[in-house]
């Protein structure tokens, strides 16, 4: 067994998962064993290590949270910083997918590839590099293992408010090792339509809120969504609309006089949330339907776009013997350190496609070539 298998196994069988998804005082809640975990792992390495607070916590209801940092200093003088910055949160799962299950190749377990591989990849190639005498001397690396990306991002938003900042942030994420410089936003947005009640004996005298909210879900799954299929961008392709959930009325011999949906609407760079409310809103006008929308999210999920020209981005992706960048659909924290002016691309190893599946895994030779691909370009670099 690897150094990088043994770390990945030991933190998947330390359960992090993020609490918006579980209950209060649930023993599998919060980041703060894997923290603390990591840091002393660090710490015997010879990194230098801190916390960052996130949530202060303090309780069993509400755990203390914190983002923790792991620096490798170069020889000489600091001259650039890369941030490697992958998340310790996870979804939630059966508490037997906590205890890691290895077979043919793959390592089974919650967290495994989304993003337990990358935190253990990445991890072990900077405590590789600083047991290594051909190590950057004007570089340095730094390990931020960050809270809270499954739900609001909270992790990589106090990074940047902190002020940190690094010439580049290489965010783990499943990418099947595929160096990524654009990814799609996410706006959740609600729909809310009014109208009036009355008897269902006699609804005529009312307004049938469920039946305006419909030819809106009709209008946003057929004729909007054919409109944002014409627009592409060269990596992304077409911002998509789902609509996933609906509420409305209270019992069938009452005309409903309220009906919300909620859609999520995958965005492209250059769209804000404001940009598609007025986009939807002049949509629905023009086919004569009226609500109310607004934000579902805690803060609006915006699409990444990194200059693949840049040329930390060029070094990284020829160190990789990669061509040229892949856009992927997800969003993750590369959005929110990159609107903190740090050039950000997502790598890592797993793929998207195993991630918050009931039997998720990773496959160790991708895990372990991702650490040596990380050392190859830590080690290229002054």
């Amino acid at each position: 067994m690897t150094r990088t298998e043994k770390l990945l196994a030991e933190i998947i069988a330390l359960p992090s998962v993020n609490p918006a998804f579980l209950p209060p005082r649930h023993p599998q809640a919060g980041e703060q064993r894997i923290a603390d975990f990591l840091a002393a792992t660090a710490a015997r390495a010879g990194l230098e290590v801190e916390f960052q607070k996130v949530f202060a916590g303090g309780h069993q209801q509400s755990p203390s949270r914190s983002n923790v940092i792991a620096r490798l200093l170069p020889r000489g003088k600091i001259k650039q910083t890369i941030l490697l910055a992958p998340h310790l949160d996870t979804v939630g799962a059966e508490g037997t997918k906590f205890i890691p299950q290895r077979k043919n190749g793959r390592l089974y377990g919650r967290g495994a590839c989304d993003t337990k591989g990358s935190v253990a990849a990445m991890l072990s190639a900077v405590m590789e590099l600083a047991g290594c005498k051909n190590r950057p001397e004007q570089t340095q690396i730094v390990f931020v293992g960050l809270i809270d990306e499954e739900h609001a991002q909270a992790g990589s938003r106090a990074l940047v408010a902190s002020g940190f900042k690094a010439d580049l942030a290489i965010v783990g994420e499943p990418t099947r090792l595929q160096v990524v410089t654009a990814h799609k936003g996410s706006l959740w947005l609600q729909l809310a339509t009014r109208g009036r009640a009355a008897h269902g004996a006699t609804p005529h005298l009312g307004k049938n809120a469920i039946h305006e909210m419909a030819r809106i879900v009709d209008f946003l799954e057929t004729d909007y969504a054919k409109q944002l299929k014409r627009r592409k961008h060269p990596l992304l392709g077409s911002g998509t609309v789902n609509t996933g959930k609906i509420s409305g009325g209270t019992q069938p011999n009452i005309v409903p006089d309220a009906c919300v949906i909620e859609i999520d609407r995958r965005t492209l760079p250059g769209e804000t949330e404001k940009s598609v409310i007025r986009e939807i809103a002049a949509r629905l006008r023009a086919k004569k339907l009226s609500a109310e929308i607004a934000s579902a999210k805690l803060a609006p999920a915006l699409p990444l776009e990194t200059d693949g020209r840049l040329p930390l981005v060029q070094h990284f992706l020829r160190s990789v013997k990669q061509q040229r960048p892949v856009g992927v659909d997800y969003f993750c924290d590369a959005a929110v350190l990159a609107a903190g002016r740090i050039p950000s691309v997502v790598f890592g190893p797993g793929d998207i496609a195993q991630a918050h599946t009931a039997d998720e895994w990773i496959s160790l030779a991708e895990l372990e070539r991702g650490k040596d691909l990380l050392v190859r370009f830590f080690q290229s670099l002054p």
